[in-house]
């Protein structure tokens, strides 16, 4: 059964640890994430962009899929099923489709207009039982056409859309998507600290988990992160796995074509790197 992730994040942040948000992109990422998770009995956020989702033929198809995968590979463990990045239309598609969870990035907005659609956002996911999260200030790199700079985050601003009734907030730490430039400055622990003093025990959101050092995320786990966004780093190691097995020419031996052996290698690829990110944000053993 897919929850939200409310629950989670406040024992999360009780608790001092994280939990993971791993992007799906099809079966091969679902079915990967949800049997580390179980492995190491850790709560688990499935994230869904807008691009995933429509590549995956819509948000019913996704919620259909993780729903009656959670069933067959009887997944005991706590699985929100969320929007990442989500539009304002997208929201509603996903709180028909059944996600558990949903995020309205409206950091590209004006303050007043993330303030006024993120307020009638909170009001409909709550009435459904669907957690919700918000953004402020810009996540760097691309994600689904959206770009940011990196840009830190208001802690005033912060206050006011943490006080709108959001379930967990992102918050721009100088944080981006993708892999990190040599000459990336690292994240900004002021301004972080600065927003924790305004929105007290809200769980705060860090994207852009690939490539942060350990002890920079250790970090801010400390300072109040409570979700932490991992999707590149997954296709880096799918790729790389993949890469391996067809220059290897394991390709043609015998059947080595059949999907369900080419993909092989990526999956468990996916598996190892979650599993090191669930044992980094310190997860294990908290479902």
């Amino acid at each position: 059964m897919l929850v939200s992730a409310t629950e989670m994040l406040q024992k999360a942040v009780a608790g001092h640890y994280a939990v993971g948000a791993f992007n799906i992109n099809n079966l091969e990422w679902t079915k990967s994430i949800l049997a580390t998770a179980q492995e190491l009995e850790s709560p688990v956020i499935l994230g869904v962009s807008e691009g995933a989702g429509k590549y995956m033929t819509g948000f019913t198809t996704v919620t259909a899929m993780v729903k009656a995968m959670v069933d067959a590979m009887g997944i005991t463990v706590p699985v929100a099923l969320h929007l990442d990045h989500g539009t304002y239309d997208g929201c509603y598609k996903c709180i028909k489709a059944g996600f558990s969870s949903i995020m309205f990035d409206g950091s590209h907005y004006p303050i007043e207009e993330n303030v006024e659609k993120t307020k009638e956002l909170v009001k409909i996911a709550h009435a459904m039982g669907l957690s919700i999260e918000a953004e402020v200030g810009a996540i760097g790199g691309e994600e689904d056409g959206v770009v940011g700079m990196g840009e830190c985050a208001d802690p005033a601003e912060c206050k006011r859309i943490a006080d709108l009734g959001i379930d967990f907030l992102a918050a721009g730490i100088g944080n981006i998507h993708g892999k990190y430039p040599a000459n990336w400055q690292g994240l900004s622990f002021e301004t972080l600290a600065a927003i924790k003093a305004q929105t007290g025990d809200m769980p705060l959101v860090l994207h852009g988990g690939t490539g942060i050092p350990a002890d920079q995320i250790k970090k801010a786990i400390d300072l109040g992160v409570a979700k932490i966004n991992v999707n590149t780093e997954c296709q880096l190691y799918f790729a790389d796995a993949t890469r391996k097995y067809i220059e290897e020419g394991k390709d043609q031996q015998g059947k080595g074509y059949d999907p369900r052996k080419l993909l092989a290698p990526g999956a468990e690829g996916i598996k190892t790197i979650v599993k090191e990110k669930i044992e980094l944000f310190g997860s294990v053993g908290k479902a």
